[in-house]
Parts: structure tokens; C-alpha cells; sequence
């Protein structure tokens, strides 16, 4: 694909983005009532994943899926640590936490506990870590993990029946960070404005553009906007199907499998070259999401509407077929009441974390 053509695709908006989020959720709503109905119970996706918090649906927190994991999901994960807010730690006792975990700066700082890139910051130095500290909600845990520089970022998504010996990749996503290709003439500022996935940078709550406004990038130079790559911030996803090959189902199955009683979610993957990753090779997880998960190829501008709601209709309802089979096996669901409070509580600390950027 030519520069030109690159920038058109992706500036174009997908059909879901053209909705307004009530015209999205109206029909998901209604579908998942159905399904309460028919399962009886409307928080049955709660235990999906029995041994994360509401079975990754809300509230759950990133290490919770890492520390499910054994060795050879451990391997295939990037490296991280974890800081308690109520700890004032000192410059010298966080070098020391990240040298023992063999990490150096740059550096990902992010919440354990949120979703959609909301507090997700790159950390250049020892002043930065400390700052982000500083404003973190108290009484939190930050995950500190190793920048992945490769460019290319893949969500994966995985579903296995607890009676089944495999699971299936039923997604795949390519997505594509904020982005801006100079002309040699205009500034960075200029493209944005003349852009309108990438103004969503601009409008973006908790997100601060950290970008040099005023340079001009030179003729066909493409110009990263954003550390995260969510559509809230101008991001593009691609639905990379024809991707998915029985060497990549196989790599994330083994991976899945050795993380005790996981069977629904994604994984957030960073790799290099698509021909490694169509293979099952040479990426790195970055974090993983369980019931809650968006089947986020949907967003895909290339879907049409019909597909997109086919395809989420569908996740929902292997969503509830598989938390029925491991309720059938004693895993109890959680209670409306607390499903929501998980919510209010995720929420309620998403508007209190530092920007993402």
C-alpha cells in the first residue's frame, strides 16, 4: 500500500464509529437480556474465566491474568513489576524494583486496573516514573512493564468450551496507531487539524498530546501521535483474519492453556512482521482482557454494519455459552449488585488517573 493510499484508509471511519454509542448499545442490550433470559442470569459472563475478578467482565485487574500464568505463558509475556501507591517510594528503591525485573527506560507505566488506554503512559526517566506516581489515585497498584518497540500490535482473541481439550482464535485485529504523514509542508498541527481520526487526539479526555506542534515532518514521513493506539484517541483496527493460521492458533491455545481455567479473552500482542506472527512467532504479550472484552475487529472501516453486529452477537453468545458450561460445573456467578459496583468503582478511578499519552 502507497503512503497516499495509507493515508486515505486511515482516515476512513468504520460504521460503528459512525453511531452514536447509544445505537450501538440498544441492540447489544437488548440481545444480552435475551441471553439473561434464556441462561437465567444476567451476570453469567461473571464466571467465564472463573478465577479472574467477574471473569474479566469489569473490575478485574491486568496482573490477575499474569499471575495465572506457568512458564511458557510467562516466556511469551513482557516484562513487568508492580508499585503500591501507599508506598512512597524513593528514586533509588524504584531503580532498584525495575533492575531486579531487568527493566530500563523507556518504560510503560499503566493502571492494573482499567481499560481502553486510560492512564497508559511511556516513561522516559526517573522524574517521570515519579510524577506519574504522584498522581496515581492513592492505595492503587501501577504496573510497570517493558517498552515493546516493534510496531506492529495485534489483538487476539481466544475462546475454549472448559470441556474442549482446544480453544480457537475467533479474531484477530490489527491495530494501527494515531498517525499523521507529513507532506513537507504543513505542520503536525496542520495534519492533524486536516485529519479528523487523528483530531479525535484533541477531544480525547485524560489524553495529553505530547507531539511537536509547530515541526514540519518532511514529504511522506509518518508521525506516531499516541503511545496507545484505542479508536478514543484516533487509533484505526483492521480486521486481520486471513492472518489467523493453525501455527498461531496453536502458539496462543498452548499459552492459554497454561494459564489455569482461562477460556475467553484477548491478547494484546505486539510482534514485528506479520509473516512471524502468522506463524506463531516472535511476539510479546502486553496485557490480556477476559469477558469483557471488545471483539474489536468489528471496527474494522473495510466491515460493513451488518457484519459488525454478526460479529458481536456472536461473541456474545459463545460468552454466555461458555460461562454456562462452567456453571454447570459449580462456578457460582456474581450478583447484579456487585457487577455494578465493580463498575462504579473501574469508572470512578479511570477519571482519576494521570493522562495517557
Amino acid at each position: 500500500m502507497s503512503l497516499s493510499s495509507e493515508a486515505y484508509a486511515y482516515q476512513r471511519r468504520s460504521m460503528l464509529e459512525r453511531l452514536p454509542t447509544w445505537a450501538i448499545c440498544i441492540p447489544l442490550t437488548v440481545q444480552w437480556l435475551w441471553l439473561s433470559l434464556c441462561h437465567r442470569s444476567a451476570t453469567l459472563p461473571s464466571v467465564a474465566n472463573p478465577h479472574i475478578t467477574a471473569g474479566g467482565l469489569v473490575g478485574e485487574g491486568k496482573l490477575e491474568y499474569f499471575q495465572e500464568m506457568g512458564e511458557i505463558a510467562r516466556a511469551a509475556t513482557a516484562r513487568h513489576c508492580a508499585l503500591n501507591t501507599n508506598i512512597a517510594y524513593t528514586p533509588s528503591a524504584l531503580i532498584h524494583l525495575m533492575t531486579a525485573k531487568n527493566l530500563t527506560f523507556p518504560i510503560i507505566a499503566k493502571p492494573n486496573l482499567g481499560l481502553c488506554g486510560f492512564g497508559v503512559r511511556l516513561i522516559a526517566n526517573i522524574n517521570e516514573l515519579d510524577a506519574y506516581l504522584n498522581d496515581f489515585p492513592m492505595g492503587e497498584i501501577v504496573v510497570l512493564q517493558e517498552y515493546l518497540s516493534a510496531e506492529g500490535e495485534a489483538g487476539i482473541f481466544y475462546a475454549r468450551h472448559p470441556h474442549e481439550n482446544k480453544g480457537q482464535i475467533i479474531g484477530l485485529t490489527l491495530r494501527h496507531y494515531p498517525r499523521v504523514i507529513g507532506d513537507g509542508k504543513k505542520t503536525i498541527a496542520q495534519l492533524i487539524a486536516a485529519n479528523p481520526r487523528a483530531q479525535r487526539l484533541l477531544l480525547a479526555r485524560h489524553h495529553q498530546c505530547s507531539h511537536l506542534s509547530d515541526t514540519v515532518p518532511n514529504k511522506e514521513h509518518v508521525v506516531r501521535l499516541a503511545t496507545i493506539g484505542s479508536t478514543r484517541v484516533g487509533g484505526l483496527y483492521e480486521n486481520g483474519a486471513p492472518y489467523i493460521t493453525p501455527a498461531l492458533t496453536h502458539a496462543i491455545d498452548a499459552i492459554a492453556r497454561d494459564m489455569p481455567h482461562f477460556y475467553f479473552g484477548r491478547f494484546d500482542v505486539r510482534f514485528t512482521r506479520l509473516e512471524d506472527l502468522s506463524k506463531g512467532q516472535h511476539f510479546k504479550i502486553m496485557e490480556i482482557n477476559g469477558a469483557g472484552s471488545e471483539a474489536i475487529q468489528a471496527w474494522d472501516p473495510a466491515t460493513s454494519l451488518w457484519t459488525a453486529f454478526r460479529i458481536i452477537f456472536a461473541k456474545q453468545r459463545l460468552l454466555f455459552s461458555i460461562s454456562a458450561a462452567n456453571r454447570t460445573r459449580g462456578y457460582c456467578p456474581i450478583s447484579i449488585r456487585q457487577l455494578a459496583e465493580l463498575h462504579v468503582r473501574q469508572r470512578r478511578l479511570i477519571a482519576n488517573y494521570p493522562p495517557s499519552n
